[in-house]
This record gives C-alpha cells, sequence and structure tokens, in this order.
C-alpha cells in the first residue's frame, strides 16, 4: 500500500501494522487496533495482548548493568556510528505490512526513522511509514491522531483524545478549586550521568500540580550537575529512568537514598515511578502519568496513588 493509500480498520481486515516503537503499539491497541497489529518491538509489553505478535527489532545495547555502564555502551556503539537498535527486515518483509509506525524523537530509545524508511523503500508494494515525534502533550495527541488517520479509526481517537483531554482538566479544575500548592519538583530520568526529563515530562509535573526546578517543557533532555539540582531543592524527587519498570525504578531510587553523594534527598520525598508506563512512551499513559504525580503532589485532593504506577521510597 503506498503512502497516499489510506488504511482502514473495522470491517477491513486487511490493513497490517508494523510498530516499531513501543509507545505507537500502546497508541493503536487505545484505538482498539491490535487485531491489525501484526508485528512489534522487542520492547513492547502493553497491554500483554500485544506480546503474542512477532518481535520485529533487537537491541545492540545491554539490558543489564548500572545506569553508568548501560551510559556507556550506548556512547561507545554511537561513537563508532553503530546503530543501537537493528530491524528483522526478512521478517518485517514477510509480515506484508500495510503501515509502519516509526519515531523521530530520540535514536537512543527506538529504531531510528532513516533506517524505517530506507526499508520501506526496499519493500514491494511500498508501506506507508508514520513518523511520530511529539515533544509535547498537544504533540503526543496529534501523533494519536495521526496514527488514527492512518488506519482509519478517526472515530476511535475523538473519542480516546476527548477521554485524555477531560481527564486533564479534572486534575486542573481540582487543584485550582483548592487553590493548591505547587512543590518544586523533579523527574530523574537518568541517574549516571544524571539526566532530568524533557519534552513532555515539565508539563507533565506543571498539569499535575508542581513547579519543575530544571526541566524545559518540550525541549530535549540535557545532563545536568548533581550540585545544580542539590542547588534548587525540589521537594518531590520522582525518579523514572528512561526504560525502566516500577520494580527496576524503586531499586534504583533505593540505591540513590542511600549514596553518599544523595544524601540530600532526605530533605525530600523520593518516589520510584513506573516509567515505561507513566513517563518514557509518548502515549496515552502520560496521562496516567499525571494523574499519578498529582496524587503525589496533593494527596488530600486526591485518591491514593496506585501502587502499581508509584511507590514512596523516602
Amino acid at each position: 500500500m503506498s503512502q497516499e493509500t489510506p488504511c482502514t480498520n473495522g470491517n477491513n481486515a486487511s490493513v497490517r501494522i508494523v510498530s516499531l516503537l513501543p509507545a505507537a503499539t500502546e497508541i493503536v491497541a487505545f484505538l482498539g487496533a491490535t487485531e491489525h497489529l501484526v508485528g512489534i518491538t522487542h520492547e513492547c509489553d502493553y497491554p500483554s495482548v500485544v506480546t503474542s505478535r512477532a518481535r520485529v527489532t533487537r537491541s545492540a545495547i545491554p539490558h543489564t548493568g548500572t545506569p553508568a555502564q548501560i551510559d556507556a555502551a550506548v556512547r561507545e556503539q554511537s561513537s563508532h556510528g553503530i546503530a543501537l537498535f537493528a530491524l528483522d527486515e526478512a521478517r518485517i518483509t514477510a509480515l506484508h505490512p500495510d503501515v509502519l509506525l516509526t519515531q523521530a524523537l530520540c535514536d537512543v530509545c527506538a529504531v531510528s526513522e532513516t533506517d524505517v524508511r530506507a526499508l520501506a523503500a526496499r519493500m514491494s508494494p511500498t508501506p506507508r511509514v508514520v513518523t511520530l515525534g511529539g515533544t509535547t502533550l498537544d504533540g503526543i495527541y496529534d501523533d494519536v491522531q495521526a496514527v488514527a488517520n492512518a488506519i482509519g479509526a478517526q472515530s476511535d481517537a475523538e473519542e480516546l483524545l476527548a477521554g485524555l483531554h477531560a481527564r486533564v482538566k479534572l486534575v486542573h479544575d481540582t487543584l485550582k478549586a483548592a487553590k493548591a500548592p505547587r512543590p518544586r519538583a523533579t523527574v530523574i530520568e537518568w541517574t549516571d550521568p544524571v539526566f532530568l526529563a524533557g519534552h513532555w515530562g515539565p508539563e507533565q509535573i506543571k498539569r499535575a500540580g508542581g513547579v519543575d526546578v530544571l526541566g524545559v517543557a518540550g525541549a530535549h533532555s540535557v545532563p545536568v550537575s548533581l550540585d545544580a539540582l542539590v542547588h534548587e531543592q525540589p521537594q518531590i524527587v520522582f525518579v523514572a529512568p528512561c526504560g525502566y519498570s516500577l520494580r527496576a525504578a524503586t531499586d534504583e531510587a533505593k540505591r540513590l537514598v542511600q549514596h553518599d553523594a544523595w544524601q540530600w534527598l532526605h530533605n525530600a520525598q523520593v518516589w520510584a515511578l513506573d516509567a515505561n508506563g507513566l513517563i518514557s512512551r509518548p502515549g496515552p499513559r502520560v496521562v496516567d502519568g499525571i494523574e499519578a504525580m498529582a496524587r503525589v503532589m496533593n494527596p488530600g485532593l486526591f485518591s491514593a496513588v496506585d501502587p502499581k504506577h508509584a511507590v514512596r521510597v523516602w
């Protein structure tokens, strides 16, 4: 199917989708189109129904090791021009996809758009390539709409987006009505070296009722010195290393509060977050992240935080 040919779901069972980004896989699922999903990445794990699909990517970097070791491996690969992720071209071709979902946001997080478009050009018929690149909440909403347009799920997108907007508005209205205090907060996206969440992360904090001490909404994540972070004296610290589950984030947060260089955390609330579910993936669940943060920052105004989303470590 060419890039100009629209795909439809519903009664048209012929549309075949290969998602090369976990967030895109989740968007397809929230649009009710998992039956059209034939291929996914090695990292896709939500919702559980998608895990039966063919895995068509693999990582060239280790999944184990300390944050410093993983960072070093990424830098070593990148310095030699080696791709961090590989596509299983033979398997993707055999799946005969009509649509390839990819991203142009971060080559450290998923396969590159350039590699995907090169692969699509070698396939016949050429699948449609849909590139996601939202760096803000509105950008994520636009990505949801782009996927829906590509697979003919516009009515499902309308309902999904209306629900997401309503949930964010409810948090805002609740905070505004209570004239709630706005605690100083930060999301630690990586711990060694220290990266603070950029892109939609600062916006999540703001919409949840906090003030991000150093993050810039819409901007790329950048490393910061520990001294700079300490100087800002965040009252609430969310530990959510990119790609970490809640269990892994909790382990890392516990390590930090015991480390000499991080003793300043004892003056703050320290929460581990399910990074994959709430922060790292630019899909519908970022709204779950806003709600979880709001429950942490103003617990008297909202129901208790779901222990599957966040755990207080200090």
